[in-house]
């Protein structure tokens, strides 16, 4: 039986970062995913690059170096990402204070720009300008979050990496040491494995005996084929729910080992982005369900979510599409920072040979410098 330096569990954007970066930096790695067509976080995500929006020393490094690297990610991974920069309208709703709003914004590493209604129009002519009472811009960066996860995989495999398709069903321990995993049919030995998966972490490592403030939310959103309309611009709210929803779900944490709760009520924060090919994605609909598998209404979801973005970009709403669902992971917010809850990185104290990458709030643009890092940072100790 091979024994691997690592295996990393899970293949969204951040195990195929950290399994690439790890292999670049010589070790033997295994990457493993349950899924062959890759219906995780990463395969519906938005691909926003929020390199301004670092509040923080810390963060405003990251995403500088973060942006960095998606500049020359496409060329390294001798793969499209379709890394580019585009205009980020933040929409401020018609019952709020455009000043107030621009002020929440004041700290962050390039503040956004405050427009007015026909300014915000004439940036992007999709909006209706009886939804808003202003806008915020600001250039964002913008990557295909899938064909990115796929350039690191393939990149892995071509430096000699491994991948396998298979369900982790539990850790494999002796003791305090954890020496590799058991999916299904096999059970694979490694020195060290990194958890990347996601909203599934919890759960996993909980079955082991580790518990960790880990979360997520289910995400709900609609995919439309390549249409003819062009959106312009990435298009949110300029008050995310999201973060209040995330603090509000998290002030007990054993409330997340119960099965069949609901900790906050749902948000839904209204926006939209159009791909390269013509192809849209409108959403996103938030819940914090306790049970990883529990019942979503897809039909009542997917009438929520057009009504909301109908409001503020009319003409997507009817347009003929797909509802999905996936589990976003998220971290407790930190009291030192203030900001973006911090992602948990690093061994997972109490244990050996288990390392934890994910609950990334601001994941694509930090996710490249974060493994990076981490990968460099295991040279010294081993």
């Amino acid at each position: 039986m091979k024994i691997y330096d690592w295996i990393v569990v899970g293949g969204g954007i951040a195990g195929a970062a950290l399994s690439y970066e790890l292999v670049q930096q010589g070790f033997s790695v295994l990457l493993l995913e349950q899924d062959p067509t890759g219906q995780n976080a990463t395969r519906y995500s938005y691909g926003g690059l929020a390199f301004w929006s670092g509040t923080t020393d810390t963060m405003r490094q990251l995403c500088a170096e973060g942006i960095a690297r998606h500049r020359i990610l496409s060329e390294e991974l001798a793969a499209d990402t379709q890394f580019r920069e585009l205009d980020l309208l933040l929409t401020i709703a018609a019952d709020d204070d455009p000043a107030a709003v621009a002020a929440t914004y004041a700290d962050f590493a390039i503040p956004p720009q405050l427009l007015s209604i026909s300014e915000a129009c004439e940036l992007e002519p999709l909006l209706n300008p009886q939804a808003i009472t202003g806008a915020l811009t600001v250039k964002h960066g913008h990557i295909h979050a899938e064909k990115t996860a796929q350039a690191y995989i393939q990149a892995f495999l071509r430096a000699g990496g491994d991948l396998q398709f298979a369900q982790v069903l539990k850790l494999w321990q002796q003791g305090d040491k954890v020496g590799g995993v058991k999916t299904v049919s096999e059970t694979y030995c490694s020195a060290n494995t990194a958890i990347c998966a996601g909203g599934l972490s919890r759960a996993l490592l909980k079955a082991a005996g580790i518990s960790i403030e880990l979360y997520f939310t289910h995400a709900e959103l609609i995919d439309i084929p390549p249409v003819d309309i062009q959106l312009r611009s990435l298009v949110m709210p300029a008050r995310l729910q999201r973060f209040q929803l995330e603090a509000a779900s998290t002030t007990n944490d054993r409330l997340w080992d119960e099965q069949g709760l609901e900790l906050a009520p749902p948000i839904l924060d209204a926006g939209a982005i159009q791909f390269l090919d013509g192809s849209l994605r409108l959403g996103q609909l938030s819940r914090t369900l306790t049970d990883t598998q529990a019942t979503i209404n897809p039909e009542a979801s997917e009438a929520t979510i057009r009504a909301s973005v109908g409001q503020i970009l009319p003409a997507l709403k009817d347009l003929p599409g797909t509802w999905h669902h996936c589990l976003v992971s998220f971290s407790r917010v930190s009291k030192a920072e203030r900001s973006y809850p911090l992602p948990l990185i690093g061994n997972i104290p109490g244990k050996t040979g288990i390392h934890i990458f994910s609950g990334f709030s601001n994941p694509l643009v930090i996710i490249p410098p974060l493994a990076q890092r981490f990968a460099r940072s295991v040279i010294s100790y081993e």
